[in-house]
Formats: structure tokens, sequence, C-alpha cells
């Protein structure tokens, strides 16, 4: 594939080029592909740099080759929509040459898009008090462990962290919404100084927000090892529960994630073999 604008400069402050993003995507695509191959996409396009106007791309244009892969389906209003659905290294870096910097997942597979096989809880914080973020997602932490359930860590590369728990998709979005809204209430009342579940930004204080709200049909969460459209370019990264208290949530970019992949290889390994089934008497509300 020829890269066109490959000097085209996407992080006006760090000078990083379209070029660097691309040779970045293309050296990661291994690790990239093996936790959102098979889920539906949503690309986030920025035609001239992170400063500039960027968009949501869910519907796929109609110049998109065939070589892309994609799935169509049903809105909650009845609509139907076609989405992109990466296959391979090759779909990755022909939508990295369409100025997509950064990619945002479904939580379910094109096998049953109705059902997630994935949790996600995010962690946003008001503050830049680590400490505090840390211990809120340490006790979220122990919440999901008491329900059998297998927690994985990753930076956002943005504000906080995420919490993603590989489940089996034996139930739909409205049943896992409920659930998941059950676990946050139980830390947000547990913690109700420091935690909220208030959407309102206004209302939040200085609190986290935890983010449940994504376990929905047709919500998303950031790729694993997607860059951010932050200055330094940061990527969404998995990390160890050992590393919570060392990983700052933008501290790992995209010049510095190779050296970690060298050194401690893909420590989201077992996340396949963590996917469990929810217990379903938990499932009654």
């Amino acid at each position: 594939m020829k890269l066109s604008h490959k000097n085209k400069i996407w992080f006006p402050q760090t000078k990083i080029t379209k070029e660097n993003i691309t040779l970045y995507y293309q050296k990661i695509a291994p690790y990239f592909l093996k936790y959102c191959k098979n889920h539906l996409m949503v690309l986030l396009r920025y035609p001239n740099g992170i400063d500039q106007d960027f968009f949501y791309q869910k519907q796929i244009p109609q110049y998109f080759p065939a070589y892309i892969k994609r799935k169509t389906i049903n809105l909650k209003k009845g609509e139907k929509q076609t989405l992109v659905v990466i296959a391979n290294q090759k779909s990755l870096l022909y939508l990295v040459n369409q100025a997509t910097i950064t990619f945002h997942s479904w939580l379910s597979n094109t096998k049953n898009v109705n059902n997630p096989d994935k949790i996600v809880f995010d962690f946003d914080p008001s503050t830049n008090d680590l400490k505090q973020l840390r211990f809120a997602v340490t006790e979220m932490k122990k919440i999901i462990e008491n329900y059998n359930l297998v927690p994985f860590l990753m930076t956002t590369g943005s504000k906080g962290y995420h919490i993603v728990i590989p489940i089996k998709p034996e139930y739909n979005f409205d049943i896992i919404h409920k659930f998941t809204k059950k676990l946050a209430l139980e830390l947000v009342n547990k913690y109700p100084k420091i935690i909220t579940k208030n959407l309102k930004i206004k209302e939040r204080n200085d609190k986290i927000f935890i983010d449940y709200l994504r376990n929905s049909y047709g919500q998303t969460s950031v790729a694993a090892y997607s860059v951010r459209a932050i200055e330094k370019a940061p990527i969404a990264t998995p990390i160890e529960w050992k590393e919570l208290n060392k990983i700052k949530p933008q501290q790992i970019t995209i010049n510095t994630v190779f050296k970690r992949l060298k050194i401690k290889g893909d420590v989201w390994k077992d996340f396949e073999k963590n996917r469990k089934k929810i217990d379903g008497n938990l499932l009654k509300f």
C-alpha cells in the first residue's frame, strides 16, 4: 500500500508524523489484532492532525476497498449500519492511511453482536490524584473477583485506567448492563466520598467517575494498543496488576511500548482462557 502524505505532522508539538503512526501500527499489528479481531470498530479520524477537527467514523464509506471486512447491523431505531471489522494488518494500515489515529471496539464480536464477550469499567478521574484513582481501581478488582470473574488491567493512554473482563457471550447487553451497574453501585456505595456514577461532569466534584454505561449495545471502548490523540502519542496498554502503582495512564507511548513488549511480552496472554460464564443467580435483578 502506498502511504500518502507520509511526512504530514499529526502531533504538532512532538512532531510525530503520519509515517511514524503508520509504522507503529504496522509493528504492533499482531498484538492489536489479537484483541480487536472480529469486533466491530469505530474509527477516530484526524485528517489534519490532533489539533484540528476530527470525526467518528461508524458507517463505512463507499470508497473503502472490498478487502476491508465489514458487517451490517440493526440499530435500535430500526435503521441499518455497516461497520468496519479489522481482519488483518493490510486492513489496519489502510485505515491508518485514511487518518485513523484511534480505534474504538464494540464489546461484542461479529458472531453475536447482541451478546458482549467482555465487560469494561472505565475509571475517569476529576483530579490528578493518582493515589486515589489507583485505590478505586484496586477496590473494583476485589469486587469483580468476588463474582468469580477475572479482571485485566489497561492504561487508557488518556486520564485513567480500564478494567476489562473476558466473559462468555451468553447474555445480551441489557442483562450485562444491569449486572455492571450492580457492580459499579457496590463500589460507589462503599466509597461515596471518592467515587461516583454521575455522568454529568459538573456534578462529579473531585470524585472518580466509574463508567459502566459503555456496557450497552452500540457502545465502544478504546482498543488495546490503540494510539490516543494526545501529544507524545500515548497508547492504551495492557499492564499487569502489580504495575498499577508504577505506570501512569499516559506513560507508555509509541516510542516505549516495544522495549516493554520485548521484556514482558503479552501480559494479557491468558485473556482468552479466563473467559468465564457469569453465574445466572447473579443476574436476577
